[in-house]
């Protein structure tokens, strides 16, 4: 055991050393810091893929903090193993005084935390965790009469009209390196294989987004076969950017923008005050639905061999890359809640699966926007028509060509499902659920 008293940084969906709030006051408690992370088998367990991309991306990230880490004579160490098990072999190995991490607010999160918080009491060594995920958090932003906003319109207006630029300031975390622990023998970063997981060779968006994307934002968004979004979501997911200085941006180069930053905000504040949204429907009346469920159906969505080329191309998108185009995804999700009828938690648990991005509460809110039964909802009533929105956002089909090179070949995919029958269905069944 290490005699010297530390603290340590506990980093968690934080995964950059600058900008991060609880890792700056780590670096002023007066103790040296040793930054850790910890690979939970809680949640790795439940990953059925071996080469699932995330934890490949997480485990480039981490190498990349380790390398900035050894350079400054410090080290992060990386366990694989529970919460429950790791943190006893640290404290055995370092005289650890204080614990610093920021907030992370998804259900299993707040179990793992009120488990931490009971352990590390019984140790006499104090806990401390930092807002850092988000400009504002749940109850930072609440009607006049201290209610949670349930709209997204009015809880935009109240965001912007309380930010500022306190809000949105940095924290100068370089100014402190110096308080790292100096470590002589630098420790080995786990691999992959030692936790049963596959190297993927996939690559990532870049976090450098160029400043023109965002400046037209407004006008590029919409159409999936340009590169008109950021595809900054899984750097927002874990982390590796800074979500203040990406509001500061944003709220200097484009509005519309920003309101996708709020979004984020405006979800986890949705998942903290209506937690059953995790499991049913915000909007209760609509777990009478009487979903389908057809099980060949749900596997030709996944497949991207609807018929439907508009949805084949975003489902093998998702596939092949861990990404999907966010006006895609409104299409896609549209089709399998409202065209095949199927229930929108399978949809959800697959993106789950798939999404390099996947974040619980903005992966359920888009779900149940799509489906109608969420905040916000788009009305049970509005179908999207597939050829519509190929129409008009992807008039050249230079998206559907990319990713269903069959398209108007002999070898094309007959549609499952018809378009006007589905539509006729879908308002049957919505309204008979409704009227219960």
């Amino acid at each position: 055991m290490t005699s010297n008293p530390v603290s340590i940084f506990w980093h968690r969906r934080d995964l950059r050393l600058e900008d991060n709030a609880g890792l700056y006051h780590a670096l002023l408690s007066g103790l040296s810091v040793l930054p850790i992370f910890i690979f939970d088998k809680h949640i790795l367990d439940k990953l059925e893929n071996r080469y699932d991309k995330r934890v490949d991306f997480i485990h480039q990230q981490l190498a990349e903090i380790k390398k900035q880490l050894n350079n400054l004579g410090s080290d992060l160490l990386v366990f694989y193993g529970t919460p429950e098990e790791v943190w006893p072999t640290i404290i055995n190995q370092y005289n650890v005084k204080k614990v610093y991490t920021n907030h992370d607010y998804e259900p299993y999160a707040k179990e793992r935390d009120s488990w931490v918080t009971n352990f590390f009491a019984s140790k006499q060594i104090t806990f401390n965790t930092y807002k850092d995920q988000c400009i504002f958090e749940f109850n930072e932003v609440l009607k006049d009469d201290g209610k949670p906003y349930t709209v997204f319109t009015p809880y935009s207006k109240k965001w912007k009209a309380k930010l500022n630029d306190f809000y949105l300031r940095s924290y100068p975390t370089e100014k402190s390196f110096s308080a790292f622990l100096r470590v002589d023998e630098k420790q080995e970063l786990i691999s992959l294989k030692a936790m049963n997981f596959n190297p993927t060779g996939a690559g990532f968006p870049s976090k450098q987004t160029a400043q023109s994307i965002i400046k037209n934002y407004d006008k590029t968004r919409d159409y999936p076969a340009i590169l008109g979004t950021s595809r900054l979501g899984v750097h927002f997911r874990f982390g590796t950017i800074s979500i203040r200085e990406k509001a500061r941006k944003a709220k200097a180069l484009n509005e519309t923008f920003l309101n996708e930053l709020i979004w984020r905000d405006f979800y986890m504040m949705i998942l903290a005050h209506f937690p059953h949204v995790a499991k049913g429907a915000f909007r209760k009346e609509y777990d009478n639905i009487q979903w389908v469920n057809d099980e060949q159906e749900f596997a030709a969505w996944c497949e991207g061999v609807t018929g439907y080329p508009i949805v084949d191309a975003g489902m093998r998108e998702l596939n092949a890359t861990g990404y999907m185009h966010n006006r895609v995804r409104m299409i896609v999700a549209s089709f399998l809640t409202k065209h095949l009828l199927i229930d929108w938690r399978w949809g959800e648990a697959y993106f789950a699966e798939k999404l390099l991005d996947f974040d619980l509460s903005a992966n359920n809110g888009g779900w149940q926007w799509a489906a109608g039964c969420g905040t916000d909802a788009a009305p049970y009533f509005r179908v999207f028509n597939p050829q519509l929105q190929t129409e008009k956002f992807d008039k050249q089909l230079q998206y559907i060509r990319r990713w269903v090179p069959e398209y108007g070949t002999a070898k094309q995919i007959q549609p499952i499902v018809d378009h006007n029958f589905a539509r006729k269905r879908c308002l049957e069944v919505y309204k008979a659920a409704l009227s219960k």
